[in-house]
């Protein structure tokens, strides 16, 4: 996709520093410096979010999130890992192409990655009640 900065370092026009490539996704370190060992999994065919990411591609992608994570939990000293996502703007997804972050944890890490809510608004059952697909 033009001007999509993860197709842009899928497809080598960009530099990345690579931690797992294959021919189907890429996991990469992302560079904001927030956290230590932050790495970014992406498909390398453009999907905007999971909502539009086809099933063998998503199989793909989540693979590699193992793959990944099983690396870093093994090899890497770590003990597990926080996977985060945001799909569509109102998730808060800031670049338009699907990724997971991996974030490698430590126990006593001190990293609060689990999100702070301010509460339900409606009863649980009430929202059970709308969303159930059974």
């Amino acid at each position: 996709m033009n001007n999509c900065i993860f197709c842009s370092i899928a497809g080598g026009s960009l530099p990345s520093m690579k931690v797992f490539d294959d021919e189907h996704t890429l996991a990469f370190m992302d560079t904001a410096g927030d956290v230590d060992g932050h790495i970014l999994v992406i498909p390398k065919k453009h999907a905007k979010n999971i909502l539009d990411c086809g099933e063998e591609e998503l199989s793909y992608l989540m693979k590699t999130v193992k793959k990944v994570a099983l690396h870093l939990v093994e090899k890497c000293g770590y003990s597990g890992v926080n996977l985060l996502n945001a799909s569509d703007e109102s998730a808060g997804q800031s670049v338009p192409h699907f990724h997971i972050h991996i974030i490698p944890r430590k126990n006593g890490d001190n990293i609060d990655a689990w999100p702070h809510f301010e509460g339900a608004v409606h009863e649980t059952e009430d929202i059970f009640r709308k969303i159930s697909m059974i």
